[in-house]
């Protein structure tokens, strides 16, 4: 299937959304999105913002594909997040039930053993703040849930945040280090002061060295997985086969080949943070950072991790078609 826009463009969100409105309005169904006061517009929207932002380098997204993506989604944290930003009550109390124990559970996890003493409580709480997204008074407009596109789960995210949060904080302790003068009040000699150093979840100076950690780690994974489990990754990432598709191809229903992937994805997931962990030395914050800068912001190229082989036959009569 070509662009939607002529060929080598960005498919329009707007129009990959219009082909799948059945799909969209049963998703919306499926969330309470209803009772957070959340229309079906703006869940469109949230979905419209997700689709913009993993498609933008894709000029070849067919419908069926569009159709998994949307069903691979956390709609219901997406659905959640979306209701936060537009300033539901009823939302942010389910947030705040929901997830604030487990916020805090998780600074202090990434916390631990920190020689910077970070209150683990105080991180998870300030949080909140950037969550909500205040400034001169309006609410919403500079909310952190609007970089959330629930490609990850909610929870997942959020522990992100805290993990970028937290080696900030120690980045900038570093830098108070260096910059304090013999005085220890923090004043460089040439009478500057050093500044927090806030960072937005796109911006982190740090992610080139993540992601390319993250990428050398999964080529040896990958590479240390059954050829069986290989090819069933290389048919879906690298050749862009359908689920239908590759259960025929290896006499699988459709389902198996859903729950397969998905089990071959965790055992995937693991393998490599513990590659990080044990060849790279990264903590568990750094190893967060990696997993959610390649699946939001820098997604892996699946062809590279795959040699070229012959094709099939019905692979060339695919390419043929497309």
């Amino acid at each position: 299937m070509r662009p939607m826009r002529g060929d080598n463009s960005t498919p329009d969100p707007v129009q990959l959304l219009a082909r799948a409105a059945e799909s969209v309005r049963g998703l919306y169904e499926q969330t309470r999105a209803k009772d957070w006061g959340l229309t079906a517009g703006q869940f469109a929207a949230a979905l419209a913002r997700s689709t913009e932002k993993r498609f933008r380098e894709d000029t070849s997204c067919s419908a069926e594909r569009f159709e998994e993506y949307l069903n691979t989604l956390h709609v219901e944290d997406l659905a959640l997040a979306s209701a936060c930003m537009q300033g539901s009550e009823s939302a942010w109390e389910t947030f705040v039930e929901e997830y604030r124990g487990y916020l805090r559970a998780s600074a202090g996890a990434i916390t631990k053993n920190s020689r910077a003493g970070t209150d683990a409580r105080e991180l998870a709480d300030s949080l909140f703040a950037e969550l909500f997204g205040l400034s001169d008074g309006k609410r919403g407009e500079h909310s952190l849930f609007r970089y959330f596109h629930g490609r990850s789960s909610l929870k997942t995210w959020l522990r992100t945040l805290l993990a970028q949060r937290h080696i900030d904080r120690l980045r900038q302790s570093k830098r108070w280090v260096e910059l304090e003068g013999e005085d220890g009040n923090g004043e460089r000699k040439d009478g500057a002061r050093g500044r927090e150093n806030v960072t937005s979840p796109v911006q982190d100076p740090h992610k080139e060295k993540y992601v390319k950690s993250f990428a050398i780690a999964l080529d040896l994974c990958v590479n240390g997985l059954r050829a069986l489990d290989r090819q069933r990754l290389e048919l879906y990432y690298a050749r862009q086969m359908t689920l239908a598709e590759i259960g025929k191809k290896l006499d699988e229903h459709e389902s198996s080949v859903s729950r397969n992937l998905e089990r071959v994805r965790g055992e995937l997931r693991t393998a490599v943070e513990g590659h990080l962990r044990e060849a790279f030395k990264f903590s568990e914050a750094e190893c967060a950072l990696c997993l959610q800068y390649a699946a939001e912001d820098a997604p892996i190229d699946f062809r590279k991790l795959f040699p070229q082989r012959n094709a099939d036959p019905e692979d060339e009569g695919r390419k043929g078609t497309s």
